[in-house]
């Protein structure tokens, strides 16, 4: 992938801009921050060159003046909502985040329970954080929110909401997903403490849509349909045209907000700071883009991937055609289809010739592999293999694992450990076998290697895999795409 983002300006230019905006409120600024702070992988895929974990790298320069505040809706508790990259419960990822800013030196201050009604769940889940050690406030629905703006700015609105108690200039309000409440969350603060006479500010750091970019480009296409199932749509930002005749790029849902969102600042401190949403971002990637063409293309790749995902989710029960319809017409903007994947048509065919599953995967010099389904090997198996060999340098006719090693896992597995008769090894325990082979075999070692190397490559498999092996190749940093299909015809599937 030819690199196109200049991560190292990124982490400069961005940590200088979120102090400039902490020294235009007179050293207190609540950061809402959307998007993911770590594992950003949407974002290296559209820029490549970005790092995955660039957002908390930067925060790591301002660790000394910042401080986390992690918010969960009290009924996301309650229906145990998952997050769907990971697989968690929001309330365990939560805990998940604590550990991770933690460990990268940043303090987390305080969790916020927002939306906070008695909900027994939540009730439980306060208990757990504060045995664990963990400041815990509560936040409370408020009748008429967003648009009662008399009701909201009101002690019987944002003045029930207990008051977070913060040291730090620079207060990053994060949560474990979208409609958590980190807005409401923020702009309750800022009424909190105007009250005490704090003259405290608020800004946005959203990675995606890119301000400076145009509205059509590749790059915001993208993030349409990353949340196609949202219903996102990126616009023009007509407060920001109308103050300043500039075009620059939002979406829909704070463009539809801001008037909401102005009157609320100016019912809070007399005056607003800013004449458009784009006014209340702090987002620099736009200015570090080093090769547009390079970054289009990637784009444009991750178009048709959403799209593939957009169709299994549907074969899943769980999309809708909507979502597939409008990465549909995004991709007819871009002038691209599913045939613009290379590692897609080669993976049919060799399912259709050989009348099984199979999959395939283009490596960094466009060689397309493929591995097709054998008694001892799916084909997702055997493409990994074949995929260390090419990048090891092994002729493709060598064993990488022996029949006499993968058929007495296979016993156990089918015969000893309840597995189907007919299941073959997943990914990881071809890996594991492989680990194993490689203290004695050279090959096998040499094999092992190459794991890095596989990261950024694009792969294809001709029936949707099953979930460990989906995590697998994320895990390795493979850009998997499915066809929209079972393989059988079995109801129940791991």
């Amino acid at each position: 992938m030819k690199i196109g983002f200049d991560n190292d300006k990124y982490l400069k230019t961005q940590s200088a801009r979120i102090r400039e905006r902490i020294s235009q409120f007179g050293g207190k600024l609540y950061l809402e921050f959307g998007g993911k702070l770590f594992d950003d992988f949407h974002a290296s895929r559209v820029l490549p060159g970005f790092h995955p974990d660039s957002k908390i790298t930067m925060l790591k320069e301002l660790r000394d003046q910042a401080e986390i505040v992690i918010v969960i809706n009290a009924s996301d508790i309650e229906k145990n909502k998952v997050r769907g990259d990971l697989g968690i419960t929001y309330d365990m990822d939560l805990l998940r985040l604590v550990d991770a800013f933690t460990n990268n030196g940043l303090m987390v201050g305080s969790v916020v329970l927002t939306r906070f009604a008695e909900q027994p769940s939540a009730i439980a889940y306060e208990k757990k954080l504060k045995a664990l050690g963990l400041k815990v406030y509560r936040h409370y629905p408020i009748d008429g929110y967003p648009s009662n703006i008399p009701m909201i700015v009101s002690e019987e609105g944002f003045g029930k909401n207990d008051f977070i108690e913060t040291t730090r200039p620079l207060v990053v309000i994060t949560a474990p997903g979208p409609g958590s409440g980190k807005m409401a969350t923020c702009l309750s603060q800022l009424y909190h403490e105007n009250k005490r006479g704090v003259k405290a500010g608020y800004a946005k750091f959203e990675t995606f849509p890119v301000w400076n970019i145009p509205l059509n480009h590749p790059v915001n296409l993208a993030y349409e349909a990353a949340t196609a199932d949202l219903d996102d749509v990126n616009m023009i930002d007509p407060f920001h045209l109308e103050a300043y005749g500039e075009t620059c790029i939002n979406y829909n849902r704070d463009v539809e907000v801001f008037p909401v969102l102005n009157a609320m600042f100016e019912s809070i401190s007399g005056s607003s700071p800013y004449k458009s949403p784009t006014d209340m971002g702090v987002n620099m990637v736009g200015l570090c883009i080093s090769d547009d063409a390079a970054c289009a293309e990637a784009s444009k790749q991750e178009i048709i991937r959403r799209y593939y995902q957009a169709m299994c989710e549907k074969r899943k029960g769980n999309g809708t055609d909507a979502a597939i319809r409008k990465i549909e017409l995004l991709m007819k903007k871009c002038n691209i289809t599913a045939s613009n994947r290379p590692a897609v048509m080669a993976a049919n065919v060799k399912a259709e010739s050989t009348g099984s599953p199979a999959a395939a995967m283009q490596m960094q010099d466009g060689t397309i592999l493929t591995g097709k389904t054998s008694t001892l090997l799916g084909a997702s198996s055997a493409l990994l293999l074949n995929a260390l060999k090419y990048l090891a340098g092994i002729d493709d006719s060598v064993e990488l694992l022996s029949p006499l090693i993968i058929a007495p896992i296979m016993d156990m597995k089918q015969n000893h450990l309840g597995g189907d008769k007919e299941s073959l090894l997943h990914l990881n325990e071809i890996l594991i076998a492989l680990s194993i082979a490689s203290v004695s075999d050279e090959n096998a070692a040499k094999a092992m290697e190459q794991l890095d190397n596989l990261r950024g490559l694009e792969a294809h498999s001709s029936v949707i895999l099953a979930q460990i092996d989906e995590s697998v190749f994320k895990k390795l940093g493979i850009n998997l795409t499915c066809e929209p299909k079972y393989e059988g015809k079995k109801l129940y599937r791991k």
